[in-house]
């Protein structure tokens, strides 16, 4: 008779996960989670203690893991501006399909009702916007105009992000994120 399976929390945090993206938070119940994670009730608890504690986890996850990607991105060899179209591509996932982006998924879903989550969000897209601000510095835009365009910037991959969950085909999706080559466009007026 073989071993038990040995319980590893990182991993059943990733099952969380993906119940949470393919289902949304209000519609995952506590069975759906703990059959997905291979938990019994009571290790669920003992472990994770509440729903809403797995989900804050799951977000923090998948952002943390997404921002790590984009602070390589923006660390790389790359021009600058090379550099911002390769953080956008990677936070749009237009070839990703329909399923959305699991943190815009949440924060939509949430954060209106949840302090916690909001907070989280805001956080996670400061951090975010200061990251492709310090890309538009090192294009040669000035302080003013960085924080501006990148405010733009995100809500452009937001909205990209929005349009693929609700079935926009590839090709459009990359048509509306070219459109940020006109936010990076004329960086000596910029200053």
């Amino acid at each position: 008779m073989g071993r038990p399976r040995q319980f590893v929390p990182a991993e059943a945090l990733r099952d969380a996960l993906a119940v949470f993206w393919e289902k949304g938070y209000q519609a995952t119940s506590l069975d759906d989670l703990t059959a997905a994670m291979h938990l019994s009730r009571s290790s669920f608890y003992a472990c994770f203690g509440s729903k809403h504690a797995v989900m804050m986890a799951a977000v923090e996850l998948y952002a943390n893991e997404l921002f790590a990607r984009l602070e390589a991105l923006a660390a790389s060899s790359m021009p600058a501006i090379e550099s911002i179209h390769a953080v956008l591509a990677a936070i749009a996932e237009v070839d990703a399909g329909p399923r959305g982006c699991f943190f815009v998924n949440s924060v939509t879903e949430l954060a209106p009702h949840d302090a916690a989550l909001a907070a989280f969000g805001q956080h996670h897209v400061a951090r975010t916007g200061a990251l492709v601000i310090g890309l538009l510095e090192r294009a040669g835009f000035g302080p003013e105009t960085a924080h501006a365009r990148a405010a733009a910037l995100l809500a452009l991959v937001i909205g990209t992000i929005t349009l693929r969950k609700a079935g926009l085909p590839v090709a459009e999706l990359q048509a509306i994120l070219s459109q940020a080559q006109l936010l990076l466009a004329d960086t000596t007026s910029a200053a």
